[in-house]
């Protein structure tokens, strides 16, 4: 059983003229708060082990998740971490690697991106690897080139000069416990720490996937993803 870890510490600075005191992953999508819905879809995916990484607002979402156990989670392995302070996505996972002794390969995800499938497509390809979506315009996401086996070779930034479509990260990978044994304690980042590494070792691949995407955290891309459920 792979546990999926789900990365749900941050401020939402952003969307807070918007949610009202709530925390980014519970932001309200038709009436229901958008982790609700990423735990069914998450489900439905063969997921049964979770792991929320929490920070920010803390108890608002531990609140949702104990009310899901009778439910949605009832069948599930749930467990989740407040960190003291604000880790970043590598320190999150480390520190949670570190206290939970997990081991082996673990399916990690950002709270605020919807990827409505692709997680079985990651348990196949295995360690190390990342989920990527096509978008047409890729500006606010940078984007990926791989090689002809999948293995990424380097990232681009982010861009606002023109629209540009390509394959991005989508938030979703598959990593071995292992790169995160040796933690400092200080604030670390999976995108800007440990994933350039893998790609200098070429260790890093690329599963592409034709899914719906979307990340929330902007107002405008918010919005849109609320109007898909009116």
């Amino acid at each position: 059983m792979i546990p999926l870890l789900v990365l749900a510490g941050g401020f939402g600075t952003r969307l807070s003229g918007i949610l009202s005191g709530k925390p980014k992953a519970l932001a309200p999508v038709a009436g229901m708060p958008f982790l609700v819905r990423q735990i069914s879809n998450w489900i439905a995916q063969g997921v049964d082990s979770f792991i929320f990484l929490l920070h920010h607002e803390s108890n608002q979402i531990i609140d949702v998740i104990d009310g899901l156990k009778v439910t949605s989670l009832k069948n599930c392995d749930v467990k989740y971490i407040v960190e003291p302070i604000a880790l970043g996505t590598g320190g999150a996972v480390s520190n949670a690697v570190i206290q939970l002794n997990l081991v082996g390969e673990l399916l990690v995800t950002n709270a605020d991106t919807w990827l409505q499938g692709g997680i079985n497509a990651l348990r196949k390809s295995g360690a190390d690897s990342i989920l990527a979506v096509r978008q047409k315009d890729r500006r606010r996401f940078g984007g990926l080139l791989s090689d002809d086996n999948g293995f990424i070779i380097s990232f681009s930034e982010k861009t606002s000069t023109s629209n540009q479509e390509g394959w991005i990260n989508a938030g979703t990978y598959i990593l071995g416990a292992e790169h995160f044994f040796d933690w400092s304690g200080d604030k670390e980042s999976i995108e800007m720490d440990l994933f350039p590494r893998l790609v200098r070792e070429k260790k890093l691949k690329s599963v592409p996937v034709d899914s719906e995407f979307a990340d929330i955290g902007v107002p405008d891309d918010y919005r849109r993803f609320c109007e898909r459920f009116c």
